[in-house]
């Protein structure tokens, strides 16, 4: 299932992820200063990273992990990660390259832990949901030669839908949000969120062989 998990790592815009963090997490200093606190080698870089982009990172692991205790030890990974990376890495936008930063370290650690006890976890069903869509498209998406070409067709595709539509779908596929936690932020119904969520993924199959992909 790992092809699966790739595909939805980077399957929506990192303007949907900025707009995320700003309504999820709260900083004093801008990315640009912050940035240049990394440049400079500056440890206060992790202090100024952990006190604005702690509340969407730890929200993507705790979503990923089911477990606070583990998502604190991804939050830590995360940023001995960027103070390791930045630089030479310069993020255009730090939210996205944060949030991919701890998505990975949290994914790589529930699969690890997967392996070792296997179950229906909250996670689990995102990629049954997503699994569908990576077979429509042609196998192991991540792997392919055109996997740059599909992941920017789902992007437009994403564009053209509503907002809450598209943050929906972000949100269930990015931050492995659940259904109720969608539901209660979204004023709806869990049948209707999960149903908003099925309709979205049938509209992309559409969409998508319209443009050539189509495994089956």
């Amino acid at each position: 299932m790992g092809g699966v998990g790739s595909m939805e790592l980077r399957m929506c815009g990192s303007a949907e992820i900025s707009q995320e963090t700003e309504e999820r997490a709260v900083g004093v200093l801008n990315d640009n200063e912050i940035l240049e606190l990394f440049n400079s080698r500056d440890e206060n870089a992790v202090r100024a990273v952990s006190e604005k982009f702690g509340g969407l990172c730890g929200s993507i692991a705790r979503n990923i992990l089911q477990n606070s205790e583990d998502a604190e030890e991804c939050l830590n990974d995360t940023w001995l990660k960027a103070w390791e990376s930045i630089p030479p890495a310069k993020p255009k936008i730090l939210s996205a390259y944060l949030a991919k930063i701890a998505k990975n370290i949290s994914l790589n650690r529930w699969k690890s832990e997967r392996r070792e006890k296997r179950g229906g976890g909250a996670v689990d069903l995102v990629f049954e949901e997503l699994e569908e869509l990576e077979a429509f498209a042609g196998g192991d998406v991540a792997e392919t030669a055109e996997r740059r070409e599909l992941l920017e067709e789902i992007n437009r595709f994403l564009s053209r839908l509503t907002a809450d539509k598209r943050r929906i779908f972000v949100r269930r596929y990015w931050y492995c949000d659940g259904i109720s936690e969608l539901a209660a932020s979204f004023g709806m119904t869990e049948n209707n969120v999960s149903a908003t969520l099925s309709r979205t993924r049938a509209e992309l199959k559409k969409y998508l062989k319209k443009r050539g992909y189509d495994n089956g």
